[in-house]
């Protein structure tokens, strides 16, 4: 199993440099405030928040347990981290019936 999930990754190579980023972004900011992520072009230029502002804030909040906060800082988060999470299993699941021949 270890070996698809390696090819996989392999053949989503897209997938592993963001997942990859944003999980070394979220962990340096976890661990050490440090903040490498791309800020909001939107609001750079506007002024104005997006409807993503706040999603990497809630994301941490989420990760930390901390409901209220992550509602707070953007409440689109509970319904879009549950829809990411299905795609890609269900991209994984549909990757693992392709290399084993059965569909």
């Amino acid at each position: 199993m270890a070996w698809l999930v390696l090819k996989y990754l392999r053949v989503h190579w897209i997938y592993t440099i963001v997942i990859g980023y944003f999980g070394t972004a979220i962990a340096l900011y976890m661990l050490s405030d440090i903040h490498i992520l791309i800020p909001c072009l939107w609001k750079a230029i506007t002024g104005y928040e997006c409807p993503g502002c706040g999603m990497t804030t809630a994301f941490i909040a989420l990760l930390q347990m901390k409901w209220e906060d992550a509602w707070s800082a953007n409440p689109m988060i509970f319904g879009l981290v549950p829809v990411l999470i299905f795609l890609i299993l269900r991209d994984f699941h549909r990757f693992i019936h392709r290399q084993t021949g059965s569909m």
